[in-house]
């Protein structure tokens, strides 16, 4: 049963790329609900869409439709819309006043970016690096909770300020550490 269902979706006129302009659209959707602070629905749209970016490469190798564009297009929407949520976060604590959360959003987008960045380059010199804690997936789930309990405080400060503080000390020091990593792989080469 299973295999027919997966079948049929293979047969179908489904591609990755719908898949990842459906993720793409799903956290455009996310940005403005927290821009409204319906976090709640926010955060089912950021999370339902950032499932659809980790089905779209999967499919891609499950069907066999996938392509160097897709591949490419996939990687640069997943940074596109982790930047667009963030600011989006970032719109809200700035309405708030909240200067010192502003900062820490506007950390963890560059913290962000360069986990992603860090990576690709080093493997562009022939270096793996997966190192590292806040890999795409944790970041994910640690915005998604955030985003969910955004209306909750816990000892006066809000869910979502706390996830963006730990995601701007997890995206800066995952960053740090792949540049030693790579560092010391490279070194190692050259001996």
């Amino acid at each position: 049963m299973r295999a027919v269902a997966r079948q049929r979706l293979i047969d179908s006129r489904l591609t990755p790329n719908v898949i990842s302009l459906t993720g793409f659209a799903l956290n455009i959707l996310a940005a403005v609900l927290i821009t409204q602070s319906l976090f709640v629905l926010a955060g089912l749209a950021f999370i339902v869409g950032s499932v659809m970016d980790a089905l779209d490469g999967r499919y891609s190798r499950m069907s066999g439709k996938g392509t160097a564009f897709g591949a490419f297009l996939d990687s640069t929407l997943d940074r596109v819309e982790e930047g667009i949520v963030l600011a989006a976060v970032g719109y809200h604590f700035a309405a708030l006043a909240q200067e010192g959360t502003v900062i820490a959003v506007v950390v963890a987008v560059l913290g962000s970016l360069m986990v992603s960045y860090t990576r690709a380059r080093a493997e562009a010199l022939g270096v793996e690096c997966k190192v590292g804690l806040a890999q795409r997936p944790p970041r994910v789930a640690i915005l998604g909770i955030g985003i969910v309990l955004g209306g909750v405080e816990v000892a006066g400060v809000s869910v979502l300020a706390l996830s963006v503080y730990a995601l701007a000390l997890l995206t800066s020091a995952t960053a740090l550490q792949r540049v030693l990593h790579v560092r010391t792989a490279l070194n190692e080469a050259s001996v």
